[in-house]
């Protein structure tokens, strides 16, 4: 069996870079400068090209004349159609997965929501949230639909940790207790429409910005 392959320069940076901008470390609009990033990871500038094409690859990174790389900003229109993808493919994985739940998935999926619901900031509630739908979704054994929604769960956590950056209000999932009360009951039509309707829904805050301007910011919070 063959070994893994070990990770690239350019891949390791660009993988670092794309948690920190998921994660709102790193503000939209901001710029990367090639030579702070190089320095970092002590690398050349040419693995630190390939990973600005790797992010720009993956959307999170756009490069401008004569004004070099920055972090993609997103718009509404952004949200609105990572939340439509999201709900058009998470009913499918689970019309697919449905006929394969078990009570013991249902379990985890249900103590993954409570883990949500008790969450003591943004972070562990997006990591219970993930849980909670890749539970639910994965006995649809369908590898390149679940990499296509996991995708989209980390265009959903960077509009997410963009809003919430600081604080966090404690909540109750409902519609997650609606979806598992549902495919308890055997009713997979229902539970599909409840999830269709949760994916979509767009929340907004007012965000403080790095310059100290306020702006509203949109997320998906489902």
């Amino acid at each position: 069996m063959p070994e893994p392959k070990a990770e690239t320069i350019a891949a390791r940076i660009s993988r670092v870079l794309a948690e920190r901008i998921i994660a709102g470390s790193i503000d939209p609009g901001s710029r990367l400068r090639q030579d702070h990033v190089a320095a970092e990871f002590d690398a050349s500038h040419v693995p630190v090209r390939e990973a600005f094409r790797r992010l720009e690859a993956q959307g999170l990174a756009v490069s401008e004349p004569r004004r070099g790389v920055r972090v993609a900003a997103f718009d509404l229109a952004e949200v609105r159609e990572v939340a439509e993808m999201r709900a058009a493919l998470e009913v499918l994985a689970l019309e697919h997965a449905a006929p394969n739940l078990t009570k013991t998935i249902l379990d985890r999926a249900e103590a993954a929501t409570r883990a949500g619901d008790n969450s003591a900031d943004v972070a562990m509630w997006e990591a219970a949230n993930r849980l909670f739908h890749r539970t639910l979704l994965a006995p649809c054994n369908m590898p390149r639909l679940l990499a296509a929604i996991d995708d989209l769960h980390a265009k959903s956590a960077r509009f997410l940790f963009a809003s919430w950056r600081s604080t966090w209000e404690v909540r109750t999932d409902h519609d997650h207790l609606a979806i598992l009360a549902a495919l308890r009951s055997g009713n997979v039509e229902e539970a599909c429409a409840v999830l269709g309707r949760h994916a979509r829904w767009i929340g907004q805050r007012p965000v403080r910005t790095a310059t100290g301007q306020t702006r509203k910011m949109f997320n998906i919070v489902g």
